[in-house]
């Protein structure tokens, strides 16, 4: 095969692989373009729900003589001595109680 063959190879493959991803972009752009036109199925009423939702519960934590700080240093010590990721922890109430018998130290009620 001469030289210039070669070149012919090899600038007809490049060719055909452009070819194919064009092809391809225009097949996703129109199963994407599809999926726009198609309406959502929404329930009729709040009690009914689609088969493929999830419910997510976000509670509220409340801080009770703690700062943001110190709740989260304390968070992250109860996750890290019972070895659970904290974003599966469910904090209600971070507390401070005061022990007079130890001089006004505080401890920590987590619930």
């Amino acid at each position: 095969m001469s030289l210039v063959d070669s070149i012919y190879v090899s600038i007809f493959g490049m060719a055909v692989v452009f070819i194919v991803l064009i092809g391809l972009s225009f097949l996703i752009g129109i199963q994407s373009f599809k999926k726009m036109l198609t309406p959502k199925e929404t329930p009729r009423n709040n009690t009914e729900k689609t088969s493929d939702a999830v419910e997510y519960f976000t509670p509220e934590l409340k801080l009770i003589n703690v700062d943001d700080k110190t709740a989260a240093m304390v968070m992250a010590i109860v996750s890290d001595e019972i070895g659970i990721p904290p974003n599966e922890l469910n904090f209600k109430y971070i507390k401070a109680v005061n022990d007079d018998e130890n001089g006004g130290d505080k401890k920590w009620n987590t619930l």
